[in-house]
């Protein structure tokens, strides 16, 4: 899955009281906290490398809202590897409180008025805020229409960040003094799609919030008098809370902060869930814990689900190896299961960056530069390859190439810890036409089941490949299949805008015969900035 894009990560941190300093950061005074900023989004760092910001908020300070935000990664934004110029920076945007991003681009120009948080500016201190974004909004197209309809609105980038905060906006203007969960009550109604979003304005306060779905994850803890939040734990766990006091916040809740007070509030009564199942199949950190399941809990449950269906010939020759690196807890599990060893017959290159969340369109010769295969280890094996997904197969196809050339492997056998996706997704990752996807190239009905993945494998150069069922996926994340969001395997969406677009992806398929280069999103005006 090396080529599929994801979104972002969503970061918070306040520190709630006078002058107390938190035992978690004994060197951090209250008036200094965000300099934990920059540490929490590099544990994060896994869902974006395109840009990395922050927003601080210092009521001593003329600038009360400050934002740096800049292209690169965590590392390189905020010049970590310079002492000096990274000092300078954390004194610059000091703050007793603070929102980050680090984004990868679904769409939209690689440039840095794209990057998040995002800053609106405003007379009265309520009215000026900064928010970060995690997600995609599916009705985008609807919004933006209605927005450009009224009065003389004008919208300078094509993404749906844009629409939200206008959406904020509108909900502050005139003389209104709504809650911040008011605001977030509101906006949930017009709202379509997949989001966690993180707020701070210029009277200190702060709004944390996930979509009513739960579609993308986020995590809080309060401890003493900090607070804080992630998109996943192990940012909250790596700053020193207790994994006991580390949460998940619920679908469709809200944290506000105002006056120096902490509330947790529901901001929708919607009663389904649809989590997303990428999240502990390959997004996440393998150390994180997201809404009360172990990431790698789950990954180790597919391995043993792929063992469980295993009936091909095994030999002293047989090798399990895994595709670096978030296959390896399920092809370890899976090799335990079936008595094989788990061996290391990739290596990764460290230093070319994970090409699923880097700009640029060249997959083909990025992923010919990722992995290094050992003749020394998979000469005259027989290979099960072991994979989170396979979604366009052009890392895939490389790479078995390489490992029978440069590996010398005797036999491949491709074993994939994931359905066959089949369908598009609207909700922040990137693939949303069903023409740039694998399996729906193929014939899927059932009456063409029993040579599918022979077809498929003949067509990626492998002498075999095999898929988990979809029934496998709840069993190995410990949730009930309707509480996840599983619409790129089966094809039925959580939300109407988001069943809407893939009708269109779908037409759009059948009249191209597959070869549309369009997204549906460009089809239908329809952007993603999250």
């Amino acid at each position: 899955m090396s080529e599929l894009h994801h979104e972002c990560g969503v970061a918070a941190i306040y520190h709630l009281a006078g002058d107390a300093v938190s035992p978690l950061c004994p060197s951090q005074g209250p008036a200094e906290i965000s300099r934990l900023m920059p540490r929490m989004l590099l544990d994060i760092q896994n869902r974006g490398q395109l840009s990395a910001g922050m927003t601080s908020y210092n009521p001593q300070r003329q600038q009360l809202l400050d934002t740096h935000r800049k292209l690169g990664t965590v590392n390189q934004a905020f010049r970590l590897n310079h002492r000096g110029k990274a000092e300078s920076l954390m004194r610059e945007y000091a703050g007793h409180a603070a929102i980050g991003h680090v984004r990868y681009a679904t769409c939209g120009a690689d440039d840095c008025s794209y990057a998040q948080p995002f800053e609106r500016h405003h007379l009265q201190k309520h009215k000026w805020f900064s928010f970060a974004f995690n997600g995609q909004l599916a009705n985008y197209a609807q919004l933006r229409e209605k927005l450009l309809a009224e009065d003389d609105h004008h919208l300078t980038r094509a993404n749906d960040t844009e629409i939200i905060m206008h959406e904020i906006s509108r909900e502050l203007s005139g003389d209104r003094r709504l809650p911040l969960i008011d605001v977030m009550r509101h906006l949930a109604t017009r709202f379509d799609g997949a989001y966690t979003l993180a707020l701070l304005n210029a009277q200190g306060e702060m709004l944390v919030a996930r979509d009513p779905l739960g579609v993308k994850p986020m995590c809080y803890a309060i401890e003493g008098p900090l607070f804080a939040a992630a998109s996943e734990s192990v940012a909250l766990v790596n700053l020193g809370f207790s994994s006991a006091s580390v949460k998940s916040l619920e679908a469709g809740q809200a944290i506000t902060i105002s006056g120096g007070k902490i509330s947790i509030e529901r901001f929708t009564d919607n009663p389904r869930r649809a989590h997303c199942f990428f999240e502990w199949i390959y997004f996440a950190n393998v150390a994180s814990t997201l809404d009360g399941r172990s990431v790698y809990l789950s990954r180790k449950a597919l391995g043993e689900e792929l063992a469980r269906l295993e009936d091909i010939e095994r030999d002293e020759d047989t090798v399990v190896v895994p595709v670096p690196d978030t296959s390896k807890a399920a092809a370890d599990a899976m090799a335990y299961q079936l008595g094989v060893p788990s061996v290391e017959g990739l290596i990764r290159n460290r230093y070319s960056g994970r090409t699923f969340i880097e700009g640029g369109t060249d997959r083909q010769a990025k992923a010919a530069v990722k992995y290094t295969p050992l003749p020394e280890v998979l000469a005259g094996k027989r290979v099960l390859l072991v994979e989170d997904s396979i979604v366009r197969s052009t890392t895939m196809r490389v790479l078995l190439d390489k490992i029978r050339a440069v590996g010398q492997a005797r036999e491949i056998h491709v074993r994939v810890a994931c359905p066959p996706i089949l369908a598009p997704c609207f909700y922040g990752i990137d693939m949303s036409t069903l023409g740039e996807l694998f399996a729906p190239q193929f014939d899927l009905s059932p009456a063409a089941r029993s040579e599918l993945f022979s077809t498929m494998a003949a067509k990626l150069g492998a002498d075999s490949l095999r898929y988990l069922p979809v029934e496998s996926i709840a069993r190995a994340v410990n949730k009930s299949p309707e509480t996840l969001c599983q619409a790129c395997v089966t094809g039925a969406y959580p939300t109407p805008a988001g069943q809407q677009l893939y009708d269109i992806a779908w037409q759009n398929f059948q009249s191209s015969r597959g070869d549309s280069a369009e997204r549906t999103y460009e089809v239908e005006g329809l952007g993603a900035g999250g």
